[in-house]
């Protein structure tokens, strides 16, 4: 029997010479901007904690508060088990934030993306899809069994030529893009794509993981900062801005009466925990009072572009708390992640496969200081320096 699995340490030697290796860091402390690695404190640059949420104290309140009323678990299914007052509650706050008339939550993003494609879409569907887009929009398209096509990257061309040769020839359509894209961290045209949308007849689904909590006035995301009023889907996460655990849907009445009889990754998993329900309800309602965490937070986001402009490093895109910086091979790159770990800055290199080309992937959060925005871009211009030949 032991043979049936050799492979496995064969395809983990494989991995290793190609550099591709990867293990998670032990964090031994609340989530922030100073976290402790290894017994160490390091400045966290590589959480999409962008608000800061995460280890605030009213979030930490409202999920033990949650627990005592309700318990730790969901215990099964929603439709089986049923749910809490506070899934509602979540799910109409959530709406709220979205302008939308409607939202469901998931147990996680993931499972709201792979869910609500799989469900929209099938055989004699199309799913025209950004090539940058998350990994659970790409699964979820492939699990849907429609016919998945990739345009170019935010190339509106490309995307309105495959639409003017396939469109016709299925049932449906769905578009399906990142709002704002997780390793480069620029923003899809989404304008523009809703254009084509209406020219082709075509449903669009935006990912908002990224900019749920960060853009809008309201903190609503990419898709209320562009005022755009058309009918979509907007899915998005809990676990970023909101500091929080979960996945939602926010769309139509209808469409989410639908996901709720024929998304199968809602339909049979595990409601979300009490803790992260409340968690979650408690960071929209910071959000919606708090803009000056929004406003801190691209504050520092100028502050770090004027320091890297004044040390000549280029960053792939600008428009969004995520900064990815590409600074050489994997080699080069391993190298200068590792140097800015001994000074203190945990900022990763992100390599392939979940990117074409290894960088470093650096995330802001709002409660970082003028200093520790200094200190990074300091270290990051003599690590540079460094591997230069």
């Amino acid at each position: 029997m032991a043979e049936a699995y050799a492979w496995i340490e064969q395809s983990l030697n494989t991995i290793r010479r190609a550099n591709w290796y990867r293990s998670p860091q032990l964090i031994a402390s609340k989530a922030g901007a100073e976290v402790i690695i290894n017994d160490r404190s390091v400045l966290m640059f590589a959480s999409n904690n962008y608000l800061g949420l995460a280890g605030d104290q009213r979030l930490i309140d409202a999920a033990i508060a949650a627990c005592q009323a309700y318990g730790t678990g969901a215990t099964g299914s929603r439709l089986v088990s049923g749910h809490l007052p506070l899934h509602q509650e979540l799910e109409q706050t959530i709406a709220n934030l979205k302008q939308t008339e409607a939202a469901l939550v998931f147990s996680s993003g993931y499972l709201a993306n792979i869910g609500t494609i799989a469900a929209l879409v099938g055989k004699r569907d199309l799913i025209l899809g950004d090539v940058y887009n998350h990994s659970c929009l790409k699964n979820g398209a492939i699990l849907s069994g429609a016919t998945v096509l990739d345009y170019g990257h935010s190339d509106l061309a490309d995307l309105g030529n495959k639409l003017a040769q396939q469109r016709s020839q299925f049932r449906r359509c769905l578009i399906t893009t990142d709002s704002v894209f997780s390793m480069d961290g620029d923003l899809a045209p989404l304008t523009e794509i809703m254009a084509l949308a209406e020219k082709y007849d075509c449903m669009v689904l935006v990912d908002e993981a990224h900019a749920t909590g960060v853009f809008g006035d309201r903190g609503a995301g990419l898709v209320n900062a562009l005022g755009i009023k058309q009918p979509l889907i907007q899915v998005g996460t809990l676990s970023k801005a909101l500091g929080s655990l979960g996945g939602y849907v926010a769309g139509s009445a209808q469409l989410i009466d639908f996901l709720r009889n024929r998304a199968a990754s809602w339909i049979y998993t595990t409601g979300l925990s009490p803790a992260d329900t409340a968690a979650a309800i408690a960071a929209i309602k910071i959000i919606n009072t708090e803009p000056e965490r929004r406003h801190q937070l691209w504050q520092n986001l100028e502050l770090l572009k004027k320091q890297l402009a004044q040390a000549n490093i280029i960053a792939i895109a600008t428009e969004s708390p995520i900064v990815a910086i590409e600074v050489g091979d994997i080699a080069t790159t391993l190298a200068i992640a590792a140097q800015l770990k001994e000074k203190g800055l945990f900022a990763p290199a992100i390599r392939p496969p979940t990117v074409p080309t290894p960088r470093i992937r650096l995330t802001l959060i709002a409660t970082h200081t003028e200093a520790q925005i200094n200190h990074l871009a300091g270290c990051l211009k003599q690590a540079v320096e460094k591997t230069k030949p």
